[in-house]
């Protein structure tokens, strides 16, 4: 990729870079990662995925070289073939029609998107209408979605949450898509319980740890910095949301894949600068950026202190070392 960099830059100018923390990889999208290298390690190539295993660029591609083939059908898997789920989690139909092909299946669904599966299927055996807070097209959103064959009522924001219109006022409960934060989802949750009085909660919170605490890092930032670099997706919809964050606070902020990406332009009278990632990008972008800053300016690293996030998800037991 071409450098976007074209501005003529003092290296003498300092800034104070501070690093997100927590920032980056999930528990999550670990276990994914580590269910396709294992599953290559083990077996060979190619193995199929349904969906980019995570939504990060740099991720695939690294997998695409290793032997992995991303595919959106299952209908473009050879019958018997191996093949993952991503960890966006994935819908019954899909389910069925991988069985139909007889295809050896491995899931890195997350399993905190596991946990609303389940308890969207548990509400719907106890007949209750479900509305589940998240965005269209998302394919944890479509995966939650076609867990059940009666229809869930999707509601992406606040507008919508007004306007929806549920004859069954009193059999109501809700879900939220996973990688959104408490405070995203707040907002609608209010208005759907004023207007829907008797509407069901999750008895736990959907909300995933990782999206909560990274957006609470970067509010953490705000208060010291005057431009904030995001390393994520164009279709990480984490990614996004802290960007976003940055841009409620007034701060320029800059959803960047990788270092290529910086327009040196931006820092201009800037020297309090805030780095994270996205919980589906790799912390070898971020060592990238710092580096390339570095080579630009005198920079002041700063780690910031954060939640620490000790929480680790078991991998399928074929996949598991003798000492896992």
């Amino acid at each position: 990729m071409e450098q976007k960099n074209t501005a003529i830059i003092d290296k003498k100018q300092k800034i104070n870079l501070f690093l997100a923390n927590p920032r980056g990889f999930c528990a999550g999208v670990e276990r994914a990662i580590s269910i396709v290298e294992k599953a290559l390690s083990k077996f060979g190539p190619p193995i199929y995925i349904k969906h980019e295993i995570v939504h990060n660029k740099f991720v695939v591609e690294n997998l695409k070289q290793k032997g992995a083939v991303f595919v959106e059908d299952i209908a473009d898997i050879p019958d018997n073939a191996l093949t993952i789920y991503s960890a966006h989690g994935v819908s019954v139909k899909v389910e069925r029609e991988s069985k139909d092909k007889q295809l050896k299946i491995f899931d890195a669904t997350c399993p905190l998107v596991k946990k609303v599966h389940n308890q969207v299927v548990n509400l719907n055996r106890s007949r209750k209408v479900i509305i589940m807070v998240g965005h269209a097209g998302h394919p944890e959103v479509v995966g939650t979605s076609g867990r059940i064959a009666d229809k869930i009522y999707l509601v992406q924001n606040i507008q919508e949450a007004k306007e929806i219109d549920i004859p069954e006022t009193d059999n109501l409960s809700y879900v939220t898509q996973t990688t959104l934060s408490v405070d995203d989802t707040k907002d609608i949750i209010e208005i759907l319980k004023q207007r829907y009085p008797a509407i069901e909660s999750p008895k736990k919170d959907d909300i995933c740890y990782a999206t909560q605490n990274r957006q609470d890092a970067v509010k953490e930032l705000t208060r010291e910095i005057d431009l904030l670099l995001v390393i994520g997706s164009q279709n990480s919809s984490n990614s996004n949301r802290l960007c976003d964050i940055g841009k409620d606070h007034n701060i320029a902020s800059f959803l960047i894949a990788n270092e290529s990406e910086i327009d040196l332009n931006w820092f201009s009278s800037i020297h309090n600068v805030g780095l994270t990632a996205g919980a589906s990008a790799p912390e070898i972008l971020l060592n990238k950026v710092i580096k390339f800053l570095q080579q630009n300016f005198l920079v002041n690293l700063i780690e910031k202190d954060g939640k620490k996030e000790n929480i680790m998800f078991n991998l399928p037991k074929e996949l598991r070392g003798s000492n896992e």
